[in-house]
């Protein structure tokens, strides 16, 4: 009986390292009370979201699904609900019909910086850049960064708007998503 339970013992302990590299490589973070897979692109995660609910129809109305599809990598600065609800009465219906698609996309692809931007990368530039780092985004717009804290960064928009990162580092398989409380806007 003892070896019995010895075997299943080891069994168990095998199992739970076979298993190990699947969970390890699909380390997931919670956003908008589901998981946000890093085997998944930034699409594919963001339908899931519902705090991300008028991020991703705004996504779909400026046709730029395909391109947060792509390669990248790219790190998304992806406003909630809430964010968008900080916005004047009015401006994201606007900004969703046909006739404001210009605006639309230079809008969300200023939330957008080529490349892997996680929480450390963007320390590192912040002290690199001497307390406050500047990042060109997708729509030719900068970004500034600065600690707010020891475990906090600020956004700050070319239109003096502030946002706090609420959740960092969700790896995405073509970048990442840190989740920020207000829209950005650019000039």
């Amino acid at each position: 009986m003892r070896k019995l339970a010895q075997s299943l013992v080891i069994a168990a302990g095998l199992a739970t390292l076979a298993a190990a590299p699947f969970a390890i490589a699909e380390n997931t973070v919670m956003v908008g009370g589901q998981s946000m897979l890093p085997s998944k692109d930034i699409i594919d995660n963001a339908v899931n979201s519902a705090d991300h609910t008028t991020l991703v129809t705004a996504v779909k109305a400026a046709g730029l699904v395909d391109t947060l599809k792509g390669k990248g990598p790219f790190t998304v600065f992806a406003p909630t609900n809430a964010a968008f609800g900080k916005l004047p009465a009015g401006t994201v219906e606007t900004l969703v019909k046909p006739e404001s698609k210009e605006t639309l996309t230079k809008v969300l692809t200023y939330h957008v910086v080529p490349g892997k931007y996680d929480f450390k990368a963007l320390q590192a530039e912040i002290k690199k850049q001497n307390g406050k780092a500047s990042l060109a985004t997708a729509s030719g717009g900068k970004l500034m960064f600065v600690m707010n804290g020891m475990h906090n960064i600020q956004v700050m928009d070319e239109k003096g708007g502030a946002a706090n990162i609420s959740t960092y580092d969700v790896v995405q398989s073509n970048g990442v998503i840190n989740v920020v409380d207000t829209v950005l806007m650019p000039k």
